[in-house]
């Protein structure tokens, strides 16, 4: 344990004291953490993302948006009802929070057949995914979120099973081993990923169908806000649904989160409706930009320009500068900076471009940009 920095002093800290200021610096601890958990912009899902479950399409007619998912994906169900089959396999790829286990449980609703929802770090072993697919009916979706996290192991018993509808089992050790082969009823996997470079080569090629879902555009994210102020019964006027879909990075599930949020504020210090100045105000308080970008994007940004004059800096270094996860960065940050035009990835590192300068309020000059020769 490291002493207390009184203990420079002649008297020794009494143990009360040391046992106090552990207390303190755990709250701390607690508190940042929260912090950090509840960043309203984070488009991975939260425990207070429970209430969208409700607000999900239930049909595909009901989606707004991804117009050339939809229209492959109406192809798909229409071709298999026709000839009374189970869906081929489908793979869902993109950023979080844009609507792929939405798109699995409507795949189900359409065919009117059952989901069965799992995740691949659930699945640690072969056993288990043995037990869920011989529970199964025909026809059954089973839907597998973050599948590029599925163990090599249990990847060699999903093969048969997605191409031959057949489960392998052996059963007893040593020359007294048994090999059987037990029939399934035709299934469809629907996989979820928002890495689809760490998904093997050998999973991937027994979809026979994946698509990449990209972010909203203004008029699909305003359609969705809408609709989900009507359900959610909140009074919000066009200029405050605007503003809310603006500031939501494209993203469906921060959008509804952002909108639970300005409608607590507009109940709480407004008349309870959402007119733009409540939104306004609601999302300035959560220290959301009118471009989406919050206190961690901005924090990045202004690291890459003030402490290494605009780059190119590495993400290892940005990532420690900030105190953030470089996954996190990775992952949540720099691909809306980039689709915003205001980060460059190239082979020396991250560097910040005249339109980041520009927002920030920073004065852009080429030799503040040096580059590695």
């Amino acid at each position: 344990m490291l002493s207390h920095p009184c203990s420079v002093l002649t008297h020794q800290t009494p143990p009360e004291a040391d046992s106090q200021l552990q207390g303190k610096a755990l709250v701390k601890g607690i508190i940042a953490l929260m912090a950090k958990t509840s960043r309203a912009l984070d488009p991975e899902s939260k425990p207070d993302d429970r209430v969208d479950n409700a607000l999900r399409p239930q049909k595909l007619m009901d989606i707004i948006g991804q117009d050339q998912v939809k229209e492959n994906l109406s192809i798909l169900i229409d071709a298999a009802k026709h000839r009374s089959e189970a869906l081929d396999h489908v793979l869902f790829y993109g950023p979080p929070g844009l609507g792929k286990t939405t798109l699995a449980h409507v795949l189900g609703n359409e065919m009117g057949v059952n989901v069965k929802v799992t995740a691949g770090p659930a699945i640690e072993r072969a056993g288990d995914l043995a037990a869920i697919l011989t529970n199964l009916r025909a026809g059954d979706v089973l839907f597998i979120d973050e599948v590029h996290r599925l163990g090599r192991a249990v990847e060699e018993v999903l093969y048969p099973a997605m191409e031959d509808f057949a489960l392998d089992i052996i059963i007893g050790k040593g020359p007294s081993a048994k090999s059987i082969r037990l029939k399934l009823p035709r299934f469809t996997v629907v996989g979820a990923t928002t890495r689809l470079a760490l998904v093997t080569a050998p999973l991937r090629a027994r979809f026979g169908a994946v698509y990449r879902l990209d972010y909203y555009d203004i008029e699909a994210m305003k359609n969705i806000v809408s609709r989900a102020a009507i359900m959610l019964k909140v009074q919000a006027d066009a200029s405050g649904v605007e503003e809310v879909a603006r500031r939501a990075r494209g993203t469906p599930r921060i959008a509804l989160r952002l909108l639970r949020r300005v409608r607590d504020f507009a109940q709480v210090r407004a008349d309870g409706t959402i007119t733009q100045n409540v939104a306004k105000e609601a999302l300035d308080l959560l220290q959301v930009d009118p471009l989406g970008l919050d206190d961690v994007d901005r924090r990045v940004l202004k690291t890459i320009i003030e402490k290494y004059s605009g780059g190119p800096v590495g993400l290892n270094t940005i990532a420690a500068s900030i105190s953030e996860e470089q996954d996190t960065i990775m992952d949540v940050v720099e691909p809306y900076l980039l689709q915003l035009g205001f980060l460059d990835r190239t082979p020396q590192g991250r560097v910040a471009t005249k339109s980041a300068y520009e927002h920030l309020g920073y004065q852009y000059t080429e030799e503040g940009q040096p580059r590695l020769l």
